[in-house]
């Protein structure tokens, strides 16, 4: 019980300071982002060589959306056109032009647009919805 109290020495306190946090412009998280997309397996050397830890680096992506062609969502991309041969004369009396074409656009979303619609209003929704 004695030993606490004959320990009068009194030890060096040091105060050391971790650093403010950083702070990224997202022009910079942007090129770090791009950096880690360059190769396979460049995620976590990037991190490393930024001082940032692999987890932000792939929130930052999930944040800009970038991710490697393959993964798990498609990529938007053209479709196939199927040509069929032309009806014969005799079924084209009841026949009137009327059709849908289905638009599938890169978020899931659909636009479904009858034959008489206008070419030129139909260019002003795409406008709209999917900025080029």
């Amino acid at each position: 019980m004695d030993s606490h109290t004959d320990s009068a020495q009194v030890g060096r306190l040091e105060v050391v300071q971790t650093g403010r946090r950083r702070r990224w412009s997202e022009d910079e998280k942007l090129r770090i982002i791009l950096e880690s997309l360059q190769g396979p397996r460049q995620a976590s050397a990037t991190a490393r060589r930024h001082g940032i830890s692999p987890s932000l680096l792939f929130s930052w992506r999930r944040v800009f959306g970038a991710e490697r062609v393959g993964a798990s969502r498609p990529m938007p991309g053209f479709v196939p056109a199927v040509v069929v041969p032309e009806a014969k004369k005799a079924n084209l009396g009841a026949a009137t032009a009327t059709g849908r074409m289905v638009i599938v656009l890169a978020g899931g979303r659909r636009i479904v647009v009858d034959a008489g619609f206008d070419a030129a209003a139909l260019a002003r929704v795409l406008d709209v919805l999917e900025p080029r």
